[in-house]
């Protein structure tokens, strides 16, 4: 596992934001932050769990997401973001973790 961000909740609105639709959340991408910090701004309707929408979370490269998520609580199942980027959550000792596998490099 490689480190990639830290995902923060906020319910304030910020520069860069990006809406997604299907997740019913605004965020501002990591690679925007100096620090990697991931702001999310989840709309009441976001289909996530409330652990990843009140917890900061942080978030691991992996080569393998699903024997990374082997045997762990699953919050998000994994799934594929876009053609070249696989995400899940799960949780460890009661906090989120997100999984990334970037596919194409």
């Amino acid at each position: 596992m490689k480190y990639h961000h830290i995902g923060i909740p906020t319910k304030t609105p910020r520069k860069d934001e990006i809406y997604d639709s299907k997740y019913k959340l605004w965020l501002v991408d990591s690679a925007k932050s100096p620090y990697g910090i991931e702001w999310l701004r989840y709309e009441k309707d976001c289909p996530f769990p409330d652990l990843i929408k009140t917890v900061p979370h942080v978030a691991f490269e992996v080569d393998d997401i699903d024997a990374a998520a082997a045997g762990k609580k699953i919050l998000i199942a994994p799934v594929y973001l876009n053609d070249s980027l696989k995400m899940c959550f799960i949780e460890a000792d009661g906090a989120p973790i997100e999984f990334l596998q970037f596919l194409k490099k």
